[in-house]
């Protein structure tokens, strides 16, 4: 982590009520990681490792996880795989192995933002206020609304317990990630969109990230939806332009 640790100008506060658990075995990043976000209104646990970590979780709830790759004994992957999908927190992968392979591996696992360290803790900041709005607010658009759940090719969606179910009646589970853009997608069926307005449209305007980790979301969410259509494909690329959800959808 940088050493400038203090932001004293524009500071913005958050909601109280947002818990951040900070999982790192280097105690000097833990410590200065939690003592910042504290001074921007966040309630911060931490950890030392995989076993710590569940500690934490099973004492209350915990909005968004910073979790480092590298810890001692289940290492931060391993973590993320075992977490992703249902109810678990928010998920922002740190690590020393900053190199593009690692951070699609960590976002195909189903982690929402990932950061190479060191990095800047006002960064960090704005990736964890974004990672948490995605999840509490709902996203401006001028696109009608959709109600509490919605149908497509036979499978069902639940906007309000964020719930997949397949055409079989199975529960498919989902990443942030993978939920935000397939709601994406069925506001919008039908329609060409490219990479750059998925990217507005499941991380926020504000977000850097780049169209590679789109490309990586909709590979995962085509996996889970055409197991279970029998081949059929609902999401579609469009050479040069983008990808279209291909299905009729039914609004209730």
């Amino acid at each position: 982590m940088e050493t400038d640790m203090q932001d004293a100008q524009g500071r913005t506060e958050q909601d109280p009520l947002a818990h951040v658990l900070m999982v790192d075995d280097d105690p000097g990043i833990r410590d200065a990681v939690s003592d910042f976000l504290r001074r921007h209104g966040y309630a911060v646990e931490t950890a030392a490792d995989g076993q710590e970590m569940e500690a934490m979780l099973s004492r209350g709830s915990i909005d968004l996880i910073v979790l480092d790759i590298m810890l001692p004994g289940e290492d931060g992957l391993a973590i993320c795989r075992r977490m992703a999908g249902g109810e678990a927190p928010a998920i922002i992968m740190l690590s020393a192995m900053g190199d593009e392979t690692d951070r699609i591996i960590g976002l195909e696992l189903g982690a929402d933002d990932y950061l190479p360290k060191p990095c800047n803790p006002r960064e960090l900041l704005a990736r964890i206020r974004a990672v948490l709005r995605r999840r509490q607010e709902p996203r401006a658009s001028s696109d009608p609304p959709l109600g509490a759940g919605c149908s497509f090719a036979g499978w069902r969606l639940d906007l309000v317990r964020r719930e997949l179910r397949s055409p079989q009646g199975v529960i498919v589970n989902l990443s942030s990630g993978e939920f935000t853009l397939l709601q994406a997608f069925i506001e919008r069926p039908q329609r060409v969109l490219t990479r750059d307005r998925l990217l507005d449209l499941a991380r926020g305007p504000d977000s850097d990230a780049y169209d590679r980790a789109i490309d990586v979301q909709i590979s995962r969410l085509r996996r889970k939806l055409d197991d279970g259509v029998g081949g059929q494909e609902l999401i579609r690329t469009v050479r040069n332009e983008g990808y279209v959800f291909t299905a009729r959808v039914t609004r209730t």
